[in-house]
């Protein structure tokens, strides 16, 4: 059957994909670059992410309808141009190929059938052009690569790979930003920061700039030279930004620090972050009179023991996790004032997974692109408390207002997670999608902030369990080869080479967010409109769209100051 390119299918309840001929060459990338440009400056338009043949444009459903935005879209994606590679900067990386700092350059030397120097030679000498960052902020996928240099991934991922390693996989080179796993060919390393929130350009490298790499010479000398100033320094305190009010005796399984998370990055690898049960966190703020967005810690078990160091008030809310001050348990949704010297304590929940404790004017730390919370996989964009981090405390509104106090928390709500049908569910057979709607999941232990395994019926693929890499949201529902979903949750990567079956509304996601190993998920089929009408209906997601307009942009909406 003829396909007319490009098309555009739903990305959930608060996205689209626009896509493109399955074309992996420089032109076929000109012109989803051309397109992104055009398309982010459509109305109601949050932001663009492009991938290797699509664009992802995330847009507010209470500025445009998805038939408005999908129109307009498909529209401009058919006038697009594309951007000639000139027109991108040329960055210049210096690399110190082989030795300790390109552990896997003499195995793909022999796996290639070449000497050693001619890797170095062919992989320096091509022009590369950025096709897009994700996997990790600031990580460039950097096409294309040279054909007699085309491997495929390791069998078996490398546990850590350092910061600066310059690798090779498929039809593209990459350098890793920060210190992570990966499964790609280590060549080398490069001293250059890749990704640093503090500068001006975040990112050294963007989509659409070119990147020629540079032999250093004397390789593992300069290497050891330059070393320390790629390496981190080791893990520094967090100190009290404001007055100091919770010093950390114990940090917990996972403690960070979560607003509602940082929107207009995702094109440069850097997911929203933001609390996992973004209701929870509007409701604890709501009870404390803050401003709505205010940052808030989110724990789940084994949670924090906290010293109070200042006179405050705070409250809880999300999961059924009771929390003692002094070994008296607080009342959810209940402000409490805490003195100089209380110990906050955390017993094991009984329902629920994160759990969120709010103070009066919000806990305070240094915001990084435009928001507080931490990207908990690590690098720059903040970390998971560690004993002695001292928090701070915020202003105090004097516009403040308090809500009453919360009611139910949606993660009791019974029925079905509701769901979009993703933009490759045509991918899986008809077997597949009947067991997904049709049968229970499981929530396995397999999950963090960046998302949750489920356990299942094994749901097959038509074709490959692979795509070319495209644009994700939180709430996206990919499948591997495994046929086993995963749900990408609010730390999960901003690009995926999987095919995603469905997508979580943005209302449910608390819903898969919350549940804990064994819980049972139930999925049904809605449509873009019937989604729209949930947000609608919930006023905290009509509020929370203030923090998906974009950067530098303030909401008026008269909910965001109720």
């Amino acid at each position: 059957m003829n396909t007319v390119w490009p098309r555009v299918a739903p990305a959930g309840d608060l996205g689209l994909l626009v896509e493109f001929a399955p074309d992996l060459s420089p032109k076929a990338i000109a012109r989803v670059h051309g397109a992104r440009r055009l398309l982010e400056d459509l109305p109601g338009v949050v932001e663009t992410v492009p991938g290797l043949r699509s664009v992802l444009v995330a847009y507010d459903p209470s500025a445009v309808s998805f038939d408005e935005i999908a129109g307009r879209a498909e529209a401009v994606a058919r006038a697009a141009q594309p951007v000639p590679a000139a027109e991108g900067v040329l960055v210049e990386i210096p690399v110190v190929y082989g030795g300790t700092a390109g552990p896997d350059l003499e195995a793909a030397a022999l796996a290639c059938g070449v000497r050693q120097s001619e890797v170095i030679e062919i992989h320096s000498g091509t022009e590369y052009l950025v096709y897009m960052l994700g996997f990790a902020p600031g990580f460039p996928y950097l096409g294309l690569l040279a054909p007699q240099l085309r491997l495929p991934r390791r069998p078996t991922p490398r546990v850590r790979v350092p910061a600066g390693s310059v690798a090779v996989a498929d039809a593209f080179s990459g350098i890793y930003p920060q210190e992570t796993a990966g499964g790609w060919h280590l060549l080398g390393r490069t001293p250059l920061r890749l990704f640093d929130p503090s500068r001006a350009r975040p990112c050294l490298l963007q989509p659409g700039d070119r990147v020629r790499f540079v032999p250093i010479p004397n390789g593992s000398a300069a290497w050891e030279a330059a070393e320390p100033d790629a390496k981190s320094s080791g893990v520094t305190p967090i100190r009290a930004f404001g007055r100091p009010v919770f010093e950390v005796l114990e940090p917990g399984l996972m403690t960070t620090v979560q607003d509602r998370g940082r929107m207009g990055w995702r094109r440069f690898g850097v997911p929203s972050s933001g609390a996992l049960d973004r209701p929870a966190l509007d409701a604890v703020n709501g009870v404390l009179g803050n401003l709505p967005g205010a940052a808030a810690l989110e724990l789940t078990f084994p949670g924090p023991r906290l010293r109070v160091l200042s006179e405050a008030e705070v409250a809880v809310a999300g999961a059924d996790i009771t929390a003692l001050v002094n070994r008296t348990a607080l009342d959810p949704g209940e402000p409490v004032r805490v003195h100089p010297g209380d110990l906050l304590e955390f017993e094991p929940p009984r329902q629920g997974q994160w759990l969120y404790l709010g103070v009066a004017g919000g806990v305070e730390v240094p915001p990084l692109l435009g928001s507080r919370s931490a990207y908990a996989r690590g690098g720059p964009l903040g970390r998971a408390l560690r004993a002695g981090d001292v928090l701070g405390l915020g202003e105090i509104s004097s516009a403040r207002r308090r809500t009453r106090r919360p009611g139910d928390s949606l993660i009791t709500r019974n029925g079905p997670v509701r769901v979009v049908l993703g933009p490759q569910a045509g991918t899986f057979t008809a077997e597949a999608l009947a067991a997904f709607l049709g049968r229970a999941y499981k929530a396995t232990a397999q999950r963090d902030r960046s998302g949750t395994r489920l356990a299942g019926s094994i749901l097959g693929h038509q074709g490959s369990a692979e795509i070319m890499s495209d644009g994700l949201l939180p709430g996206a529902i990919q499948v591997p080869a495994d046929g086993q979903p995963l749900v990408v949750l609010a730390d999960g990567p901003t690009t995926g080479g999987y095919p995603k079956i469905a997508w979580v509304i943005a209302p449910d996601l608390c819903r898969v967010a919350q549940a804990g190993p064994g819980a049972e998920l139930r999925f049904e089929a809605v449509t873009v409109e019937a989604a729209h009408a949930v947000i609608r209906e919930h006023a905290g997601w009509r509020a929370a769209r203030c923090s998906q307009i974009g950067r530098g942009t303030q909401c008026s909406s008269d909910a965001c100051h109720a």
